[in-house]
């Protein structure tokens, strides 16, 4: 029993429901085979049934978007993105019993049928403890195992099952609860790619500097995506199953002194370019106002550094905040991950 073979590439991006009126999924831009992939966010299980459930207000969404996916040269897959914050206590109660996991499972596939979707992307955020990340690798264990065994059964595609996670194989930042480290081995048989969310290093929890919250690099500590990518390579999931995520948002702040505006510059509070190449990223100011983000040039930069890596591909969180889809295209255009 293991997970399907990844994909070649992943080129993906999540579609937040309520992107529905500034990005009808009639308007993406699927020229060029932008996207690979795409991750409707988010669809939850019932707190008490622990059965899947597609509201009356997410069922016309992800029909359009299920229809504008498969209707191009190649289809676009569409997977289910299940859960987002604020439901990590219904994660935990569902995870904590095999007839609760079952029921959970059992309906996943259903729904996933039902809407002609691809698979699945469970997004918790987080397990709390160690007990929490057992029950989470029995949960993919399971999981992998039915999806396994209903496409022997209906002869169709086995489908996908991947996971949004830390950046890092273990929490560390300030402001983190857990302190546990994930179950690399389940991950790694289970699961067909991993979803790393290389973004927020820093924000509104942290106010006295500036920071960009998904600098490629930083030479002062292990807060970036170079450090967080390696140490799930490095703890024995392969690296064509670690993708890594590019924001199309930035995060901004209120500088203490308008003379200075660099990365790491004093801030009074959060709030506009230069790009750091040492960080690989992007930031802008004027004034007091400074905000940090990945335009063009780091996009390329981050997605060559993926491709050198022998990653899985990147993601983006999320359609609706790309403008004229720029970071989208730049990331195909970057002559990666063509072939």
């Amino acid at each position: 029993m293991s997970a399907s073979h990844p994909p070649s590439v992943v080129r993906g991006a999540y579609y937040p429901s309520w992107s529905y009126e500034s990005v009808n999924p009639s308007k993406i831009d699927f020229s060029e085979s932008h996207f690979t992939h795409l991750f409707y966010a988010f669809v939850n299980p019932d707190p008490t049934t622990f059965d899947l459930v597609i509201t009356s207000d997410d069922k016309p969404i992800l029909s359009d978007l299920v229809s504008a996916a498969h209707n191009r040269s190649p289809p676009v897959m569409v997977l289910l993105s299940i859960g987002g914050g604020g439901v990590a206590a219904v994660f935990s109660n569902m995870s904590g019993a095999e007839d609760t996991r079952s029921r959970f499972i059992r309906s996943t596939i259903e729904v996933a049928r039902e809407n002609d979707v691809d698979g699945f992307d469970l997004d918790w955020e987080s397990p709390k403890d160690a007990a929490e990340m057992v029950n989470l690798g029995l949960l993919f264990e399971e999981w992998r195992a039915a999806i396994d065994s209903e496409s022997a059964t209906s002869g169709q595609r086995p489908l996908l099952l991947t996971a949004a996670v830390y950046f890092s194989n273990r929490f560390f930042l300030p402001g983190d609860v857990p302190r546990y480290r994930f179950l690399f081995v389940s991950i790694a048989k289970n699961l067909d790619w991993i979803n790393a969310m290389c973004y927020d290093y820093h924000g509104s929890w942290d106010t006295s500097a500036t920071g960009e919250h998904a600098a490629l690099y930083d030479a002062t500590s292990n807060v970036s995506t170079s450090y967080g990518l390696t140490s799930w390579t490095s703890s024995g999931v392969p690296r064509q199953k670690v993708v890594m995520g590019l924001p199309a948002y930035g995060r901004s702040w209120k500088l203490k002194d308008a003379a200075e505006h660099g990365i790491g510059a004093p801030a009074v509070g959060v709030g506009p370019g230069v790009y750091d190449s040492g960080t690989g990223s992007a930031y802008a100011y004027k004034g007091t106002e400074w905000v940090g983000y990945d335009d063009s040039r780091s996009v390329t930069q981050k997605v060559r550094y993926a491709e050198a890596k022998g990653l899985g591909g990147y993601f983006f969180w999320a359609l609706g905040q790309d403008l004229n889809w720029i970071l989208s295209r730049q990331g195909m255009a970057s002559r990666v991950f063509n072939s």
